[in-house]
């Protein structure tokens, strides 16, 4: 009975020798291991020989296309769902060369389609002066586009293509909520590369200058990559929707992106679609008045009774100031070298927002539209007033010089 304890010993001794000198050492128990052990890796691989003259290269290869994250997923998903929508613009204007002979020269852009009907988005400054404008889809085929209408002021401009099948109109989302820090994406054209794509943050939501020096209020900055060509292409939320229109980038005088671009709000460019589609044109609403933006120096030296705001110089005759009462100047003054008139109404707030310079008005009219009824607040000498205004539209007041608002 001593014996059995021993031999049970030699017995597992002699096992674990086996084990560890036959079996272990050939590698049989490895598949076994890593069946019971999860794989850590990215993604698992294998080796294949290529042979050529000059040898043979032992590549790593992946045994199959790894997942996509859901980062990549999201960029995908607003990348196929917005293409389709998404047009190539090419612009055609006659130039004269040395000799007086007219030479085309070509202009490329971008822009996005708004119905079924084949009309589309884009800036002005993609097609100003253009004799020929030609639209390029997604699916390549081309069409001649008609201008239908434009606006200068806000560098929108609408197209319109015709016999164009399963036509995909984009999605338009609103932009008076934007967030700093919201993710974006821009699609477009740069440098005639179709079909790109490129992300990024809303940077800022800013008042700026267009390319006609007009201002454009609520302009969302963005660092996405813009870039010559881009311009009329649709930004996008994370959802696929437009929420501006590329229109600027601030290149410091390289004309390539820096890293800072400009879009119309989408918002904007729905009231000018609106003006088209109702009147034909757009129905920009007018105070119809020249003004001088004061500012406290300005204000002490003439004596007001603010430093700040709007001080009507003239009012037009038969405009939507001089209906409601307003008073433009009497006394001819100089500014430098520039002539201005004192002693009319000092404008500080429309609608019980506060106005301090051209950018607070022009903020505030971009809300209205032509017809509507505003309560203008103006200082008549020490005098505080309310002023009940009926915008009028500024396509009647074409024509008249000065600075008109």
């Amino acid at each position: 009975m001593k014996l059995r304890p021993v031999l049970l010993v030699v017995l597992l001794l002699s096992g674990f020798y086996y084990l560890t000198t036959h079996v272990w050492s050939t590698g049989a128990v490895s598949p076994w291991l890593h069946r019971a052990t999860p794989s850590t890796s990215l993604s698992a691989t294998n080796t294949a020989a290529v042979n050529g003259p000059l040898g043979t290269f032992e590549l790593t290869e992946a045994n199959a296309a790894p997942a996509y994250d859901t980062e990549e997923q999201q960029n995908i998903a607003v990348y196929k769902k917005a293409l389709p929508s998404v047009v190539n613009i090419t612009s055609t204007a006659i130039a004269m060369d040395f000799f007086y002979g007219p030479v085309p020269q070509q202009g490329q852009g971008s822009g996005f389609i708004l119905d079924k009907q084949g009309h589309i988005l884009t800036n002005n400054h993609v097609i100003d002066n253009a004799q020929r404008v030609e639209v390029t889809l997604s699916d390549k085929h081309k069409y001649k586009a008609t201008v239908v209408g434009v606006d200068k002021g806000h560098d929108l401009a609408l197209l319109l293509i015709n016999n164009a099948p399963n036509l995909q109109p984009a999605t338009l989302a609103e932009s008076q909520s934007l967030t700093v820090g919201q993710r974006v994406y821009a699609i477009g054209n740069p440098f005639g590369l179709s079909g790109t794509m490129t992300r990024g943050i809303i940077s800022a939501i800013r008042s700026i200058r267009g390319p006609n020096n007009n201002p454009i209020e609520d302009a969302i900055q963005t660092d996405a990559s813009v870039n010559p060509g881009n311009s009329g292409g649709p930004l996008l939320n994370s959802r696929g929707e437009v929420i501006g229109i590329t229109t600027l980038i601030a290149s410091n005088g390289v004309d390539q992106s820096a890293g800072i671009g400009f879009a119309i709000p989408v918002n904007t460019a729905k009231a000018v679609i609106a003006d088209f589609a109702k009147y034909g044109r757009i129905r920009r609403p007018s105070l119809d008045i020249a003004t001088l933006e004061i500012g406290p120096e300005v204000a002490d030296q003439i004596g007001l009774a603010a430093d700040y705001g709007l001080l009507i110089e003239r009012v037009l005759p038969g405009g939507a100031a001089e209906k409601a009462g307003l008073h433009g100047g009497t006394q001819k003054a100089y500014q430098g070298n520039m002539p201005v008139m004192l002693g009319g109404d000092l404008i500080v707030a429309m609608d019980g927002q506060e106005i301090t310079n051209a950018q607070d008005l022009a903020a505030v009219m971009n809300s209205h539209k032509a017809g509507d009824e505003v309560t203008l607040t103006v200082f008549r000498g020490r005098k505080r007033l309310d002023v009940k205004v009926k915008l009028n539209d500024a396509t009647e007041q074409q024509g008249q010089a000065g600075r008109e608002t």
